[in-house]
């Protein structure tokens, strides 16, 4: 009887067992797809961006600078790379759809900062470009990326294009090497110079072109007496 007894104390502890362990796969896996669905949905976004940004290159060749207002993607552009930082943190570096999402970002941002140069030149307007490179296993490449988000808080003419290093895309190894890009990482150029190394907010503002910065201070002084 006794044995009766335990025998199905075991069997019922294997159910349980098989219960559980099944709910945890099936939860995984519903977890997963709905991640990846989020990635198709950003990466449709990107590609419909891109051809965006191909329309206004036309429209701008046609247009005068009295007709020229916000016409690059920039708010796009924070929203979408804001949605990839997650992605990035969530799955595995070597997910197929998360490089082919950071692919079409890449892309749109170069054709964005292409845009903006366009423009500047066009209708002699100031601007200031920085470019981020990191790479996945970079140390110090999270913290430059706070920096530089802070920044382009803080100046709102500040221009900030980040790209994997790593992704074998010919139009970014292109702008790899047409700006050396090499380790160690991070490495950020700004107005077409290179700086490898983490950089602090100080040391980048140094750098940074002294009309950007005092029109940010001026800015700051007129919205606290308000």
């Amino acid at each position: 009887m006794e044995i009766k007894n335990d025998w199905k104390k075991y069997v019922i502890a294997f159910l349980i067992t098989v219960i559980i362990f099944a709910t945890a796969i099936f939860l995984t896996n519903y977890l997963n797809g709905k991640r990846m669905d989020n990635v198709r949905v950003i990466q449709d976004k990107i590609a419909i961006d891109i051809m965006s940004s191909e329309t206004q290159y036309s429209l701008l060749s046609e247009s005068s600078c009295k007709d020229v207002g916000k016409t690059t993607l920039s708010d796009e552009l924070n929203s979408l790379g804001q949605k990839l930082t997650f992605q990035e943190n969530s799955l595995a570096a070597d997910n197929q759809e998360l490089a082919l999402l950071k692919t079409y970002y890449s892309l749109l941002q170069i054709k964005d900062y292409l845009l903006v140069k366009k423009v500047a030149e066009k209708c002699n307007r100031k601007n200031v470009f920085i470019l981020y490179f990191y790479k996945n296993d970079c140390q110090d490449c999270n913290e430059q990326g706070f920096v530089l988000t802070h920044l382009r808080e803080k100046y709102p003419d500040l221009r900030v294009y980040s790209f994997d290093a790593g992704l074998n895309t010919p139009a970014l190894q292109t702008l790899v090497s047409m700006f050396e890009i090499k380790a160690p990482f991070p490495v950020i150029v700004i107005n077409e110079k290179t700086y490898p190394g983490l950089m602090d907010e100080n040391n980048i503002i140094k750098i940074l072109p002294t009309w950007l910065t005092a029109t940010s201070t001026k800015a700051t002084s007129t919205s606290s007496k308000n």
